[in-house]
Parts: structure tokens; sequence; C-alpha cells
């Protein structure tokens, strides 16, 4: 009934336009009655975006069943490429919907609330990631933005290609830029040791120099 429901409402906002069609149109063409449509769909934008719960659900669990020894960022390259699946599964219905939220700013505002969903979905699994490591909230939303970003800029030019091309390389070029820019080992011993300590070494004047460079290594056994 999910599936009919979807197939109705599509059919009637390429017919009608998406402004022009009612609830209760798709419900007479899919032959079911209201309370089934608020049943599958909480409105009719949701109908546009049929998959996008269950898949927002199969990243965060995908995130979640990660382990330590996973390189995060790679994690969460790994998991958008969920969203890239799912539109790949049927591209015909991914152009379609993509060329309707084009003329419908409502729906364009709901398809950019959907996408900061899964950017803070990997957002929160980065903050664990990164916890307690120099900039770890910083590092952790720019690099979910930007695993974001490049799935999007990708993905769209798939969708408007019309689905042609190979969506997955293109897809894996643009998540290349981030793992370079991102990834890499958790350490922060190599960011330490580009800081520079200043030593401040308080001798007599006119005390020799060998009691100078003395007063500066016994500094220095001390740090």
């Amino acid at each position: 009934m999910r599936d009919a429901l979807v197939a109705a409402a599509f059919q009637l906002f390429l017919e009608r336009g998406y402004e022009q069609t009612t609830v209760d149109d798709i419900v007479a063409l899919a032959g079911v009655g209201r309370r089934s449509f608020f049943r599958y769909f909480p409105s009719k934008e949701d109908v546009v975006f049929p998959d996008h719960e269950r898949c927002l659900a199969d990243m965060t669990a995908f995130l979640h069943d990660g382990t330590d020894e996973d390189d995060p960022v790679q994690r969460v390259c790994d998991a958008v490429r969920l969203v890239l699946r799912m539109y790949a599964e049927n591209p015909t219905f991914s152009v379609q919907r993509y060329r309707l939220t084009k003329k419908v700013p409502g729906l364009r505002a709901y398809e950019l609330s959907v996408v900061w969903r899964y950017e803070r979905a990997m957002a929160e699994y980065l903050h664990r990631r990164f916890a307690g490591r120099r900039d770890g909230a910083l590092r952790a939303d720019v690099a979910a933005a930007a695993v974001a970003a490049a799935h999007n800029n990708a993905l769209r030019s798939w969708l408007r290609a019309d689905g042609r091309g190979d969506a997955s390389a293109a897809v894996d070029h643009a998540l290349g830029y981030v793992r370079t820019t991102f990834g890499g080992p958790l350490d922060d011993s190599a960011a330490e040791e580009q800081e520079e300590d200043v030593i401040v070494v308080i001798s007599r004047r006119g005390a020799p120099m060998w009691r100078v460079v003395q007063e500066i290594e016994s500094t220095l056994g001390q740090n």
C-alpha cells in the first residue's frame, strides 16, 4: 500500500503539478482512505521522500556498529554511500523527485532539512570519535559538513544528467577530497610536536657563559 500511494502521488504530481494535487486526490487514485495515507505519511511532503527515514536509520545503525579501529572519516564516507545506494536503486524515481523539488520551494526546504539530519548523524558519530582531542568538536562538524557537501555535489551532478553515468564513481571521487583533508590517524602527537616551547632563563648580568648554558640545560631537563 505504501508503494501504491507513492506511485499514485507521483503520477498526479507529474500530470497536475505538486501544488494542484491533494491528499484526497492521491488516496482516490490509490483506492484507499485518508487514514491509510496518514498511517504511512505524516504529510504530503513525506510522500515525496518515502525512503529517507529508513535510510537515516540504516546510516545511524552503520555508524553505531563501527569499532574504535575504524578510521572515523572513512566510516562516515562509507555511511553516506547508503544514501547514494537509495537513489541509485531507482534512477527514474530519483530523477523525477529531483525535478519536482527544483520546482517547488517547499519541497526544496524539506529536502534541505533531510540533508541536515544526515549531516547531524555523521557529526554526532565524529563527535564521539574525536572527543577529548584537539579541536575535536570543530573537526567533527567540519568533516561531517564536508562529507555531506561532497556527496551531494556528486549526487546532483548525476541527477542533472538524468541518472546516466556511474554515480558511485563520482561520489568516490568527491569523497576522496574529504578523506585527504580530514582522514588519517587520530593521534595528536604530530600536532603537538609542531608546537614550539618558549623557555625563559633568568641569569645574573656578567655571569660566565658556561653558567648560563648550565642553567639552560638544567631548565630543559626539568621539562
